[in-house]
C-alpha cells in the first residue's frame, strides 16, 4: 500500500515499483515457503511437484496458491495421491496420462507467439510427452502432439513434416537410444528441446543411454533437458515461444 501511494504520488517511478515488487516475500507456511510472486518473475505461477510430498503438503500449497488466484498445476502425482486429494482441494481436475493436476481459477490467456509441437518416439514416452505439453498449455501457448513416430518407422515422423515445419518450437520426447530429436533437428529451422526418458532395455540405463545420445546429437540446436523432465522441457519451450 505504502508503494503504490508513493507511486501515486509521483514519489516512485512505475519501472522502480515494477521492480520492488518483484522480490516481495513469500508465504510461509512452516513446511513450505510459497513464493507467490514467481508468476510476476517469470510469467508462470509456482508449481507443485507432488512427488516425495505427503497429500497433506500439497493439500496447504495448492490452497495457498489458490487463494491469491493463481493457476495450480501439480506435477508427478499418481492416481492414489490424486485419491487423497479429492474433496480437499476446490475443483481440482486429474491429468491421468500427464500424471498431473490443474486448477484454473482464471482463463489461461494465449501468450505465445506461435505452436509448441510435443513430438513422441513411442506411446511408452507419452506420459512425459503429455507432461511437457501440459505444462506448456498451462503457461499460455497453443500445444500439438505428434506421438508414435519415432525412428523405427521414419515413415511415420516424414509423413507429418507440415506440423514438424509450422511449429515455432519443438519439444522432442524419446527413451531407447534417443535418436529421433536429432532426427527432427536436421529437418527443422526452430528450436528443439530434447527429453530422454528412462524408457528402455538393460543397456539403456533408465535414460542414460538416451541421455548421452542427444547431448552427442550432431544436429545443431538441440537443446536437452534431464531424463524424464517434460515439466522443464513444456517450460522451457513456452518462454521461448514468447520472446
Amino acid at each position: 500500500m505504502e508503494l503504490l501511494e508513493r507511486v501515486r504520488g509521483g514519489k516512485v517511478s512505475v519501472e522502480r515499483a515494477l521492480e520492488r515488487l518483484r522480490h516481495l516475500p513469500f508465504e510461509d507456511l512452516g513446511f513450505a515457503k510459497v513464493d507467490h510472486h514467481r508468476a510476476l518473475r517469470q510469467g508462470c505461477a509456482e508449481v507443485i511437484m507432488g512427488e516425495g510430498k505427503e497429500a497433506g503438503e500439497i493439500v496447504a500449497i495448492a490452497r495457498a496458491i489458490q487463494k491469491k488466484g493463481a493457476n495450480v498445476l501439480i506435477t508427478r502425482l499418481s492416481p492414489a495421491k490424486m485419491a487423497a486429494l479429492r474433496g480437499k482441494v476446490k475443483g481440482l481436475r486429474y491429468h491421468r496420462a500427464a500424471r498431473a493436476a490443474t486448477w484454473t481459477g482464471k482463463p489461461i490467456r494465449i501468450q505465445g507467439r506461435g505452436v509448441i509441437l510435443i513430438v513422441c518416439a513411442g506411446t511408452s514416452d507419452i506420459p512425459v510427452a503429455e507432461e511437457a505439453a501440459l505444462s506448456a498449455e498451462m503457461m499460455g501457448n497453443r500445444v500439438e502432439r505428434l506421438f508414435d513416430v519415432g525412428v523405427a518407422g521414419i515413415h511415420r515422423l516424414l509423413e507429418n513434416k507440415e506440423k514438424l515445419f509450422s511449429a515455432a518450437v519443438l519439444v522432442v520426447v524419446a527413451g531407447m537410444e534417443g535418436a529421433l530429436p536429432s532426427v527432427v533437428a536436421g529437418l527443422v529451422d526452430k528450436p528443439v528441446i530434447a527429453v530422454p526418458t528412462s524408457i528402455g532395455y538393460g543397456a539403456s540405463f533408465h535414460g542414460v543411454a538416451a541421455l548421452l545420445g542427444m547431448l552427442n546429437s550432431c544436429a545443431a540446436g538441440v537443446t536437452v533437458v534431464n531424463i524424464d523432465n517434460g515439466f522443464g522441457a513444456g517450460f522451457a519451450a513456452g518462454l521461448i515461444n514468447r520472446v
